[in-house]
Parts: C-alpha cells; structure tokens; sequence
C-alpha cells in the first residue's frame, strides 16, 4: 500500500466512524448524506432540494506561508466548495466562513485572502452568493474553513454512484497543470510572473456551467477532481460498483505534464463523469473521453492489450 492509499484510508475510516455515531439520527429531510461531494436536503418543498458542503486549507497542509499568495488562498478557500457543488450540478447561493487567524495573518494578509475570496464570487455562475455567516478566532496555525450551500431542481443532483457498465468516461480541461505549478510555486527559483502552471494552480475556476449542463444531459455519474484523476476515479468506481478503465494515451495533458502528474495531481477542480453511449455532452466545453465503464471494480489502465490496477496516487489528507 502506498502512502497516498494509507492516508486516504485512514480519513475514508475516520469519516465512516464519525458518521456512525449519528446513525440513530434520521431526518426526513435529509435525501443524501455523506459519501458523496455534497449532502442533499430535501427541505424546500416538492420544486428544490439544497446542496451543502463545506472545505477547508490549512497552514502546512494546503499552503505555505510566504510561497501561496494570500488572495490566491482565498480564492481557492471558495472555490473548493464552489467546485463540490459544480459537480452536483448546482448553483451556489449562499455560503459560510470560519477563519482562525495567528498574529502573523492579521492585518494585510488577511485583509488580502478576504479580497481573493471575494473576487472567487465574481462572474454570472456565482452572481447569486451570498455570506451568511461563520466565525473568526485567534489561533497558532491559519485555517479557513468554507461552507456553500447551493439549490438545484428537486432529485435532480449528479451523485457518484449511477455509472453503468457501457458507459464513457469524460474529464473536463486538461490535467496535470496544478501540480506542476505548485513544484514551481515552492521551488528555490521565484516562478516568472504569468507563468500559466502558476495560475492554474493559483486560479482555479470551478465547473458550474458545465456542471449544470451535465445535469441535464443528465450524465450518469460526476465528481470533481480535486484529490487527483487516480484517486476521485476510485471514488466515483466504487459509488457506482464498477471498475472504470481508462486509456492514458487519451488524458488531456496541460502543457509540460506527464501522465504520471495528469493520474495524481489534485487541486485541478475539473470534472470527472461519465454519460450513457447515446448521450452527447454539452458543446461549450473542453472535454475528453479517456475511458469506458465495466462490470468489475477498481480503476484500470489499458494501454494497447496491457492492462493493470491503478492505485491512489492523488493528494491525501493524512
């Protein structure tokens, strides 16, 4: 087992024993819990079901100080979120932010995550957001934590688990750019201004239109891809009880990357999702089949008449 498996192990167990200690709790509202890139809450009577999730980046964890701009931090504090409920097929309405502020992020850095964070809910996907709320609180390491609940049109959501054996497997965008542009972000050498690997992994931009273009396809099944290509296609595999088989002459690779960075790495904010034979996918977006969907389980790549298990090579949260 590699390190990136043993930690997304260790916080899939940590998740399934919190949530067992509310398994008494039923709510007839509550249409999906966890398990997928957000809960769904049928709380509005019989014409919209609420989305809602919720992120966090974390001093050490997601960024270090001195190398992540601070508005590029709060830029991608949003977006997180904003990219779980893009793959629901949502639109976001309203959202919440916790901030716990060490003294060296008050004043100007922080005043410059804020303006990042607001800049994020800028444009026509995310005109309708509005802060609602949160908390701010002194603490030893920065941690902004970001909640979005957004609406869609009632058991309409795109949820991971309806792939279907027969079905192709899409991806949005281009791959492996974040991950490049992180390595540049913290290397020795001060990355060129405009440097377009930078900005990927610096702006991210989350998938709403298309999202929503894929609900009403509809697609079969959609997640985001923010942990890594390798380890949200396990994800949505095992929702879906099948094996997914991709081809990695077919990944659409950003400028400079291999396969190997397309396959693990995260923060891309793309989507991942799949759609019956007979489907055609929205026109006005970049989009790419790499694969199909079987009877089985797992993810594999098929090159030629060789194929073999992938396994977790994305980001993990221990």
């Amino acid at each position: 087992m590699t390190n990136c498996e043993a930690g997304i192990d260790a916080e899939e167990h940590l998740i399934t024993s919190i949530e067992a200690l509310w398994a008494d709790r039923e709510n007839s509202g509550v249409a999906l819990a966890g398990g997928d890139d957000c809960a769904v809450l049928s709380s509005l009577g019989d014409r919209e079901d609420l989305l809602l999730t919720s992120d966090q980046v974390v001093e050490n964890r997601h960024f270090v100080r001195g190398k992540h701009p601070p508005a590029a931090l709060g830029r991608k504090a949003l977006v997180r979120s904003l990219s779980d409920i893009a793959a629901m097929g949502g639109r976001p309405w309203w959202c919440l932010q916790t901030v716990c502020l060490p003294a060296w992020a008050r004043g100007r850095w922080h005043d410059e995550f804020q303006q990042g964070m607001r800049q994020a809910a800028e444009g026509p996907e995310v005109s309708g957001l509005a802060l609602v709320g949160g908390d701010v609180s002194g603490g030893d390491r920065f941690v902004a934590t970001v909640a979005v609940i957004g609406r869609l049109a009632t058991g309409t959501a795109l949820l991971r688990g309806g792939a279907k054996p027969g079905d192709f497997l899409y991806v949005s965008g281009s791959l492996g750019g974040s991950l490049i542009g992180l390595e540049r972000l913290l290397g020795e050498r001060r990355p060129d201004p405009g440097d377009p690997a930078v900005a990927r992994h610096c702006e991210p931009s989350p998938r709403l239109a298309l999202g929503r273009a894929l609900r009403r396809v509809p697609a079969t099944a959609a997640i985001d891809v923010s942990d890594g290509l390798a380890t949200d296609a396990r994800r949505l595999a095992s929702a879906s009880g099948v094996a997914l088989v991709i081809e990695p002459s077919a990944l659409p690779l950003f400028p400079g990357a291999s396969t190997e960075l397309a396959l693990r790495s995260g923060e891309e904010y793309e989507l991942l999702f799949t759609l019956a034979p007979e489907s055609v996918p929205p026109a006005d977006a970049v989009l790419t089949r790499i694969g199909h969907v079987e009877r089985g389980s797992g993810v594999w790549l098929q090159s030629d008449e060789r194929r073999e298990p992938l396994g977790a090579l994305g980001d993990a949260h221990f």
